[in-house]
C-alpha cells in the first residue's frame, strides 16, 4: 500500500526525495520535544534509510502526510518497535506545527488503526506517548486505544496505549 488518502491527507510511502521535508520537520524543536529532541540532518538521513529498509523487511512503515493541495503535513506510519524487550508494532504520527489542533492527527489514528488491524490483520496495535504529551494521548483514547502501562523508553517515560483485533 504505497499510497492512500483520507479525506484531508494523501499519504506516500516514504522515499529518498522526502528527506528535506523530513529534516524541516525534525529541525523543529515544538515538533521534536515529545520524539526525543531535535534531531540534525544526519540523523534523520539515517532516520530515513531505517524506515525506508523497515519498508523492505516488513511491506509496511511510514508515510508522509501532504494535504490536499499537495504541501508537506508531516508523517505517519505503522511500525516495529522494541518496548521493554518485546516487539510491538505502533503507530506513529508526527504533524508540522501549522497543522496542530486541526483534528489531523485523528484521522490518521483512524486510517492506521484500519490498515493495521484490517488490512494487515495485526493482531495489536500499540502508540507510545511521552507521559506528558496530553494531544497525543487524547487522540489515542478517542480512537478506543486503551491504556495500558506506564515505562521508560530510552530514558524517558512513557504510556503505552493498546488496541486489539
Amino acid at each position: 500500500m504505497n499510497h492512500f488518502s483520507t479525506a484531508r491527507l494523501t499519504a506516500e510511502k516514504l522515499r529518498e526525495d522526502h528527506l528535506a521535508d523530513l529534516v524541516a520537520l525534525h529541525l523543529d524543536a515544538e515538533v521534536s520535544r515529545y520524539l526525543g529532541g531535535v534531531r540534525s540532518a544526519e540523523v534523520t538521513k539515517t532516520y530515513l534509510a531505517t524506515n525506508m529498509a523497515h519498508w523492505d523487511k516488513h511491506g509496511f512503515g511510514l508515510w508522509v502526510l501532504r494535504t490536499k493541495d499537495g504541501a508537506f503535513a508531516g508523517r505517519a506510519g505503522i511500525r516495529h518497535i522494541l518496548v521493554d524487550g518485546v516487539d510491538e508494532i505502533e503507530i506513529a504520527y508526527t504533524f508540522k506545527r501549522e497543522c496542530w489542533g486541526q483534528g489531523l492527527a485523528s484521522e490518521i489514528t483512524t486510517a492506521l488503526t484500519e490498515t493495521g488491524l484490517s488490512q494487515l490483520e495485526l493482531p495489536s496495535l500499540i502508540g507510545l506517548v511521552f507521559v506528558g504529551h496530553g494531544a497525543s494521548r487524547r487522540v489515542l483514547e478517542k480512537a478506543k486505544y486503551a491504556l495500558e502501562k506506564s515505562t521508560v523508553h530510552h530514558g524517558d517515560d512513557v504510556v503505552i496505549y493498546r488496541i486489539r483485533r
